[in-house]
């Protein structure tokens, strides 16, 4: 790992070039075979020009440069070249809409915006004429499309109200030093509250996250890391980009939207060593390839080679996988309880973990192996994790050795100078004394082990008093076969519903095979009285509904749940 005398991403940039030169930094992957392959040597020299161009087009230090793009090299090249022109980064998710696309861009107020020709729509549409009256007539939106131009002739494509021009690039000496606790990066969040704000990280919060990642990871410049979760996303950015940087890998983009059916077809070709993922993607793993073959199988039904065909099948998922890979990180999500405890008896590399992005975003983690079922983890050293206990809130977890559950209050250089032109927010945010508020309830067993239980604010009151964790009772719904997704909640006579999205094959019997209505709401009521079986009297599902659409979700795979609440 690099040894980083001043904590900036600009800093890690231009050493990084030095130390890893003619190694592999970022490269494209299409159809069996990669291409845009960028060195760190070029790395460096792409990101000078970069910040270049951001100079000469009149971004000034601490002003604000919007990123737009799927993930590509180009989009690493604009943020670490943001970071060295002095100026602060605004990652904003592909799937924003317009409309969120203009709160941002009238709310962070960029004097610079970058795309590609498939955001281009959208970026035209937020700048469009009267769209945003308090905004500058000509904001410079920078065309990121070309890697080849930018290394070949050092040139770029910028619209300035609606005029295109090439601009080639000088490679500057010397840029405004950015500070390590300098503003960053602004990260909208996409909320699953329906209230984004603007999470300004500082250069230090972001670095020291991610050299608290790689100590957990152990990345050399051997690995090959392989990136599905959006830039945008802190998770990825700082774990899967910033980590990797550190040490030298080697990070691959898809070209597409990695859907399973694509990225299974991909990662074989690759045979990464290093991935990030959201729950959703290995449970989809699990439930459409694993599961039918394990459930059939002889050995896992003969009680004494059970553990062996558990064995078995994860020494295939490891070799769909492409057989190399030794660290698969999960977050964003709690995983399915029944998915978990296959990786777990299957010796899968898998490492489940614990953040927010107003913690950059990590608070706890572990290396795959040594950590406890279920839990995620313990906090990164160096990070305070206290608990804040309710009136009446004194509910014992799961596992014997565990402490009573609070709101999980978090310390320490990960976390967020606060929201952007917001200081209500930010002041809500923490406790007098200094600490994060995450609005996540949990709980510690007595060897340090975080457990997670769900978000305050979805926590319901039974009538008897007694707290219901309503992500707990989705997790166990998502066991089932018919159901795809899950999402409980008080219905209007207090009754406790559960709503539910069938899987698809309930979805294609039921239109193509004759699964009669009267057939599905019977199987869904075997379903309600098996699972109220395994939850206490206080927390059981008094009806199951059907969800003519899929949820609308987060980037992570958590369900927007002020959409339905």
């Amino acid at each position: 790992m690099i040894s980083l005398p001043k904590q900036t991403l600009s800093e890690l940039s231009q050493r990084a070039s030095l130390k890893f030169r003619n190694r592999t930094a970022l490269e494209m992957y299409h159809d069996e075979c990669t291409y845009d392959r960028v060195t760190y040597r070029e790395f460096g020299e792409m990101t000078r020009r970069f910040a270049s161009l951001l100079v000469s087009l009149g971004v000034k230090p601490a002003d604000r440069v919007m990123i737009i793009a799927e993930n590509r090299p180009e989009w690493v090249i604009a943020y670490f070249g943001i970071a060295q022109a002095g100026a602060v980064s605004v990652p904003a998710l592909i799937d924003f809409s317009c409309e969120q696309i203009k709160t941002i861009i009238s709310h962070a107020q960029p004097s610079t915006i970058c795309g590609t020709e498939k955001t281009m729509p959208k970026i035209a549409e937020a700048l469009g004429e009267g769209a945003l009256p308090d905004m500058p007539a000509a904001i410079p939106v920078v065309c990121l499309d070309s890697i080849e131009n930018m290394r070949k002739d050092a040139s770029i494509l910028v619209s300035i109200q609606g005029r295109v021009k090439r601009l080639f690039l000088c490679d500057r000496d010397h840029f405004p030093g950015a500070e390590e606790d300098s503003l960053a990066t602004i990260v909208y969040t996409s909320g699953t509250l329906g209230d984004s704000k603007g999470v300004m990280l500082s250069n230090r919060n972001l670095l020291w996250t991610a050299q608290a990642a790689h100590k957990k990871m152990k990345i050399y410049p051997r690995d090959r890391c392989l990136s599905i979760i959006p830039l945008a996303h802190t998770y990825e950015c700082t774990t899967g980009l910033i980590s990797a940087i550190l040490s030298g890998a080697s990070i691959v983009y898809l070209d597409r939207t990695p859907s399973p059916s694509a990225l299974m077809g991909a990662i074989q070709a690759l045979k990464p060593t290093i991935m990030l993922a959201v729950p959703l993607f290995i449970e989809k793993i699990y439930y459409s390839r694993i599961a039918p073959r394990l459930f059939k199988s002889f050995l896992y039904r003969f009680p004494l080679t059970h553990s062996l065909a558990v064995l078995l099948a994860g020494r295939k998922l490891l070799s769909s996988f492409g057989g190399g890979l030794r660290f698969l990180g999960v977050g964003g999500a709690p995983l399915a309880e029944e998915v978990e405890r296959f990786l777990w008896k299957a010796q899968f590399p898998y490492s489940p973990g614990y953040g927010l992005t107003e913690a950059s975003p990590l608070v706890a983690g572990t290396a795959p192996y040594r950590f406890k079922f279920r839990s995620a983890g313990r906090p990164l050293a160096g990070v305070e994790v206290r608990l804040a206990h309710f009136d009446g809130d004194q509910q014992e977890a799961r596992d014997e050795n565990a402490r009573a559950c609070g709101e999980i209050q978090v310390r320490g250089p990960n976390v967020m100078l606060g929201y952007y032109h917001n200081e209500r927010k930010t002041r809500e945010a923490f406790t007098e004394d200094g600490w994060l508020k995450t609005g996540d309830l949990g709980c510690f067993d007595r060897k340090g082990y975080l457990y997670i239980r769900g978000r305050i604010k979805n926590m319901i009151l039974s009538s008897s008093g007694e707290n219901i964790y309503p992500e707990e009772i989705e997790l166990l719904l998502g066991q089932s076969p018919l159901v795809e997704d899950a999402l409980v909640c008080r219905g209007k006579n207090r009754e406790l519903v559960a709503f539910i999205f069938p899987a698809a094959f309930v979805q294609s019997e039921t239109a193509n095979t004759g699964l009669s209505p009267e057939n599905l709401a019977e199987k869904l009521e075997e379903l309600r009285r098996s699972l109220n079986k395994r939850l206490a009297s206080f927390s059981r599902i008094d009806r199951i509904e059907i969800m003519e659409k899929p949820f609308e979700k987060t980037p992570t795979g958590k369900i927007k749940r002020f959409l339905y609440v």
